[in-house]
């Protein structure tokens, strides 16, 4: 009986935790669209959307995706991506999109805009309109 007791006390510890996620520092259920990629306009819309305790959704130029942050803020990882597979135009810039999304480490949120970076340089600014 204690035993199964532990066990459930065990199991509900995770979702007595508070989400430390980049959502709970102020991206949080705002629609952001990317601006730049390493300073420069990625041809096509690309959104990102952020749930509290880690799922992550948008749109790529082409298709829509979803993935999960789990890290604590100000750090940022990316669960794989999983996208839908429609063909556009636009493919290229959306495997920019998804690759540039995997490589990032860091996050910030500052006035209106999102900053995604990583060790190597990369950076991607979104804006919302929220």
């Amino acid at each position: 009986m204690i035993r199964a007791a532990a066990l459930t006390l065990m199991a509900s510890i995770p979702a007595c935790q508070a989400d430390e996620t980049v959502a709970r520092y102020g991206a949080a259920e705002r629609l952001w669209e990317l601006q730049t990629l390493n300073g420069a306009a990625l041809p096509g819309p690309a959104t990102l959307e952020f749930q509290p305790g880690g799922p992550v959704s948008g749109q790529a130029p082409c298709n829509s995706f979803s993935a999960t942050n789990t890290v604590p803020y100000p750090w940022f990882q990316l669960s794989p991506i999983v996208a839908t597979r429609a063909a556009c135009a636009d493919l290229d810039a959306e495997a920019a999109y998804f690759e540039a999304l995997a490589r990032m480490t860091q996050s910030e949120v500052r006035e209106g805009t999102l900053f995604l970076r990583n060790d190597d340089g990369d950076e991607m600014v979104f804006t919302t309109s929220d």
